[in-house]
């Protein structure tokens, strides 16, 4: 039985707090939902239980696939028990298609298909809105190491291997998604966070309907229905 103990830090999608064991936090995942880096602020209902579902439903399969990750258990509908790490303040994107601010910023048609998958790293911070950096600032300011910096682009790209081919099966495109990274006490560096649709952009494989966040972003209506209909996919057979 794990104790919930003093809150540790509250972000916008999620509350962690300490537990009775040192080594362990436990997460919980709420329905607020965001967008432009807090400008935009609202409820989703339900959001937090999808998120929960998903993510402790995937982050297992990526430890079997030899990526290490914070997860041990779902506690409930929107808790779960994870290892305690220290985030680095370094954000990972990885993109298999233009759409964005990537789109935005390079004045790329959104929906173009890249040659190959495209690593960004982005300062974590609300304030400045999560700016782009390159290796050599997170190094210089003491964000992340070297060796660091080659794991989490390593594990990023073992994530985008696995998870593409898990979602082309069950009809769903992985446009891009953000990816967080934490170190342990012994200074591992292991995937945390959450894979969800607050973090991926999902499309439909055969319509392109837009089955994430950015229904929220750009107020295309359907919200729930869409985290629903991810949570459902997720979960089913490949092929179904």
């Amino acid at each position: 039985m794990t104790t919930r103990g003093a809150l540790k830090y509250e972000g916008k999608a999620k509350r962690v707090y300490a537990t009775d064991t040192a080594e362990e936090y436990v997460v919980e995942y709420k329905d607020d939902a965001t967008a432009f880096n807090g400008v935009k602020k609202a409820q989703i209902g339900g959001k937090g239980a999808v998120n929960n579902a998903i993510t402790a439903h995937l982050f297992p399969q990526l430890e079997a696939a030899g990526i290490p990750t914070h997860f041990l258990a779902q506690l409930s509908e929107t808790e779960q028990r994870v290892r305690a790490v220290t985030i680095i303040p370094v954000e990972v994107i990885v993109r298999n298609v233009a759409a964005g601010s990537f789109s935005k910023r390079l004045g790329i048609e959104e929906g173009t298909a890249l040659a190959r998958p495209v690593v960004e790293f982005c300062y974590k911070s609300d304030a400045l809105g999560d700016p782009l950096i390159n290796t050599d600032t997170a190094v210089a300011l003491g964000w992340a190491t070297p060796g660091e910096l080659d794991r989490i682009r390593e594990l990023a790209l073992k994530v985008q291997a696995f998870l593409v081919p898990y979602f082309a099966a069950r009809g769903v495109k992985l446009i891009d998604f953000k990816l967080e990274f934490g170190r342990t006490a012994d200074g591992t560096v292991i995937l945390a966070d959450e894979i969800s649709p607050d973090t991926c952009r999902f499309w439909d494989a055969q319509t392109g309907e837009k089955l994430d966040k950015d229904r929220f972003r750009r107020d295309l209506g359907g919200v729930e229905d869409a985290y629903n209909e991810m949570l459902r996919r997720v979960m089913a057979p490949a092929g179904t």
